[in-house]
């Protein structure tokens, strides 16, 4: 019995690290368990049932399947356990959420023993994920004439799997704990660099703030047992940056409850909190666990007698508290009167934390139980031919007459499932609507199958168009974390339908691609519905929704999404872009005009930006549409011209085909029928039968926003601020300073150029700054290292046989080499080029890192507290974000330059241009 000798041997490793029993998912440990549960006199007997009963993970797991095969056995009296009763193993068969369990409680259900068949039947009305080979099999019996089947499915058309659990408690105590000054980056609940651990839940809730937070967390709970703690993030907005499950699930394990008494280190009902509330992909999340996340407006803004905002030096508005929500703070959250108490005090209206939609997934233990459960009522009323009787909230539908469609409202009305046919939905509708394309990464995908696993899924559903999984994030390192998680996951993946950056079976080359690249090719539709587990899941075709993990997997599962229609915000442009210009310092500007046009407040956060870029193809458009995440956004849809949609749509075709002759096609061609959908799109547009997305010229925005570009004469950085005295401006991406802000003297430790923010241009532009340095100094000298990592493998042979790649070898002193990739982690730099695989790099802060405390100028996204570089013992680490010609020539001079120096580097080079389309890209008439 060598599998549980090994586990015992595990267990006892991890003790010394103050860690449970891993959970058990493999059917061999199982098996070799059940066995000695048999052996009355076996020494380990003991030990195994409490492994059996309370350590085993349910859904789809082989080892579910042969815990419900044992369960079966006891309830027909083919085994007999003294401590599981057949009725115990009825609940225990409760608790598994599906496949297995489904199939076994079918079969009793089904059977010939009455008494049993009835007791399976009222376990089996409180299921949930039920697939088409359940649902399947009930139609049949019931079509028989079977009662028990009959009984089962009337139950269901009740939709009793919900009406029958216990309402939502009307008053909700909580005690505070300020988890932060500012924003709360995902990092802080779930940091990156401990990526590696998500699926081992417990070891990677270690890892959540910080474990001197840990300890107040569990302190507050000992003086108050009967109050949950609300996580904070006091005058900032809390989950902001990556769609992390694994940040919500950190929190519900520290301050939630156990979702079963029988599955370890699953929890559900968090409860957090923000100043500015919580970021969209953050809240999408905690409804996925049944939790509450609060808008606390606890700092606002200070008014003259004017009513008009009193303003600083820097012409911010200055804020005052409303009411305190410091650590330790003793809450009422009242689900009834939707208003937070402060004692018998009222703070503030929170009714929109608890929208009967909201509040159904309260009472549910989260979304999915919502999602499975309608579609199981449908199934069962359709059966029995009635209309299906009204147990759930109705969907919201806001339609307003006379007013045209923004961009979003035309996709979600064109892909919206189950509301009132003909009526035209506006932004605040509530709907279900399909989804055209899905993205898993792999550092978040382990968490992906693990929630697959959960609901029981086993194959990818048919209305999904195609689905990928990444190896992007994982890319810089195969170390032994790598090699141990990313070859399960890629053949679960693969097994499960998707598309996958390595093949299982070792035939074709891996593929590193950045997934956001990876999806932005494969969406051959702008009136597509993309759904992402990463929050730059942001294509420059489509609209694309970041999500988590579990969004991810039910995405997988159904080919759906449920959520409101976002309002949008539309951005246009004038005037022209001057020659020394990047595109970057475009999407820079844009941030720092919206926030000065609107006195501050970011109308940005939590909408769609809706950006007129129309002359931009898809790939240089994805710099913008991919900063939207940092602009807090919910998701962007980029405008395009006709003829700009046909030149994007000819290149996506040629990368799908590009990764067809790789041979990563599957079965079902998924692949192939992507371009057969881009030429039928292509011709579309081309013939006048179906033009280029765009909205309606009387819709109705939130705001408009218009960008001047004939104000942005210098390179834009965004900064960190990271001595800011006010600690919550302190890791934003609202700071955006000139070049001229540093005046040529801010020390540079190393330059990044990498990650989704740059395409094809930007690397070229590399070569280009090489040459050019060349020619005026006779070499080029590095005074501070340089990372380039391009986004994808394409881009590379593009460059070599255009003569770049060459040139940028020349001053490499590094080269990847996918023959021998780096088995560990750099932890030093020389001042010279990297060319490094590509990939994420050091944006995502799981594998490379710049050294502690630098000053890093990258083309990345993140400058987030330790994600690129951490603090060291003398200085804070920064990471500030420029365009790629100011990075390379920062890290020559090893400090940013002034802007006589990058002028004089940049001339000649061909920079991401961009001009405004010439005419208003809106449909009129409608």
């Amino acid at each position: 019995m060598n599998m549980y000798q090994d586990y015992i041997q595990e267990i006892e490793e991890r003790k010394n690290q103050g860690l449970h029993p891993k959970p058990i998912d493999g059917a061999g440990l199982l098996s070799e368990i059940i066995a000695q549960i048999k052996d009355s006199g076996n020494e380990y007997r003991s030990d195994s049932l409490q492994f059996f009963i309370y350590n085993t993970l349910p859904g789809t797991t082989s080892a579910a399947g042969v815990k419900a095969q044992f369960l079966k056995e006891i309830i027909l009296g083919k085994s007999v356990v003294e401590e599981i009763s057949p009725a115990f193993a009825f609940e225990l068969l409760s608790h598994m959420k599906g496949g297995p369990s489904i199939e076994v409680l079918l079969d009793l259900a089904l059977g010939n023993d009455l008494s049993i068949a009835k007791e399976a039947a009222n376990v089996l009305k409180t299921q949930v994920f039920l697939y088409d080979a359940d649902t399947d099999r009930l139609k049949e019996a019931f079509n028989s004439g079977n009662p028990i089947a009959m009984e089962i499915i009337e139950s269901y058309a009740k939709a009793e799997f919900f009406t029958k659990l216990p309402e939502v408690t009307e008053e909700v105590k909580v005690v505070t704990f300020i988890a932060g000054e500012g924003d709360i980056s995902t990092d802080l609940l779930s940091p990156g660099n401990q990526a590696h651990s998500r699926s081992d839940r417990e070891l990677h809730g270690k890892c959540m703030i910080t474990p001197q937070a840990q300890e107040e967390i569990k302190a507050l709970q000992a003086q108050h047992p009967d109050k949950s703690v609300m996580l904070i993030a006091e005058k900032g907005t809390m989950g902001v940056g990556s769609s992390r499950m694994s940040g919500v699930n950190n929190v519900a394990l520290w301050t939630g409850k156990q979702a079963s008494p029988y599955i370890p280190f699953v929890n559900i009902a968090p409860i957090v909190g923000g100043t500015n509330g919580i970021s969209p992909i953050f809240l999408t999340t905690v409804d996925v666990t049944g939790g509450i996340g609060l808008d606390l407006k606890n700092w606002v803004k200070k008014l003259d007698e004017n009513g008009e905002p009193i303003r600083n030096e820097a012409g911010e508005p200055i804020l005052e508290e409303a009411y305190s929500v410091a650590t330790g703070t003793v809450l009422t959250i009242n689900t009834k009167t939707k208003k937070l108490y402060n004692g018998d005090q009222e703070l503030i209206d929170i009714s929109k934390a608890f929208t009967p939609q909201k509040m159904e997934f309260i009472k549910a233990g989260g979304s999915y139980a919502i999602v499975f459960g309608k579609k199981l009522q449908t199934f069962a009323a359709k059966l029995l031919g009635i209309e299906t009787p009204l147990v759930f909230a109705p969907s919201k539908e806001i339609s307003h007459e006379g007013q045209g469609l923004t961009a979003v409202e035309k996709i979600f009305n064109r892909n919206a499932v189950g509301s009132t046919p003909g009526k035209v939905l506006h932004a605040g509708s509530d709907v279900r609507v399909e989804v055209n394309i899905v993205g898993s990464q792999d550092t978040t995908g382990l968490m992906t199958a693990q929630e697959l696993e959960s609901m029981a899924a086993t194959v990818i559903s048919p209305i999904v168009d195609g689905a990928y999984q990444s190896g992007c994030h994982t890319a810089s390192v195969w170390d032994k974390k790598a090699q141990a998680n990313i070859p399960k996951l890629m053949k679960f993946m693969n097994e499960f339908g998707l598309i996958t950056a390595r093949d299982p079976k070792g035939e074709y080359h891996a593929m590193t691609d950045v997934i956001h690249k990876v999806l932005n090719d494969i969406t051959i539709d702008e009136w597509a519905i993309i759904i992402g587990g990463d929050s730059h899941t942001r294509m420059s075709k489509g609209v694309a929704f970041g999500a988590d993990s579990g969004t991810v997997a039910l995405a997988l599962a159904t080919g759906e999404a449920s959520m409101p229609i976002p309002e949008s915000v539309k951005v246009t442009f004038k005037g022209d872009m001057k020659e020394h210009m990047d595109f970057r310092d475009v999407v820079h500007a844009t941030q720092a005009q919206m926030l000065k046009q609107f006195g501050g407040e970011n109308v940005f956060q939590g909408r769609i930006i809706e950006v007129h870029i129309g002359t931009l193809p898809a790939d240089q458009a994805f710099t913008f549409t991919d900063w939207t995440a940092e602009m807090k956004a919910k998701a962007s849809i980029n405008i395009s011209e006709d003829e700009t949609l046909i030149e994007s749509l000819e290149i996506a075709k040629g990368r799908i085909q590009i990764m067809i002759d790789k041979g990563m096609d599957n079965h079902n061609q998924v692949l192939q029928g992507l371009i057969n959908k881009a030429d039928k799109r292509i011709a579309e547009i081309r013939s006048g039968e179906k033009p280029a997305l765009t909205p309606d010229s009387n819709a109705k925005y939130y705001a408009e926003v218009v960008v001047d570009l004939d104000i942005i004469v210098e390179p834009m950085i965004a900064d960190p601020d990271v001595n800011n005295d006010d600690v919550s401006k302190r890791y934003t991406h609202d700071t955006i300073r000139t070049l001229s802000f540093y005046g040529g003297e801010k020390k540079v430790d190393l330059g990044f150029v990498g990650s989704c923010m740059v395409h094809k241009g930007d690397l070229k532009i590399v070569s280009q700054m090489l040459r050019n340095i060349e020619k005026q100094q006779g070499k080029v000298e590095f005074n501070a290292p340089l990372v380039v990592a391009a986004p994808t493998y394409n881009i590379i042979d593009e460059l070599k046989a255009e003569g770049d790649w060459e040139f940028l070898e020349k001053y490499s002193g590094f080269e990847f080499d996918d023959n021998a990739p780096k088995g560990e982690a750099r932890v030093e730099y020389k001042n010279m080029m990297y060319l490094e695989r590509p990939g994420c790099n050091l944006c995502m802060g799981n594998q490379e890192k710049a050294a502690k405390g630098d000053t890093v100028l990258a083309t990345s996204t993140r400058l987030f507290q330790g994600r690129v570089v951490e603090d060291s013992e003398r200085k804070k680490g920064e990471s500030l974000l420029a365009s790629t010609p100011v990075v390379v020539l920062s890290a020559i001079f090893g400090r940013i330059p002034n802007i006589d120096e990058y002028k004089a580097a940049v001339e000649g080079i061909d920079l991401t241009k961009f001009a405004p389309p010439i005419k208003e890209l809106v449909q009129v008439g409608h």
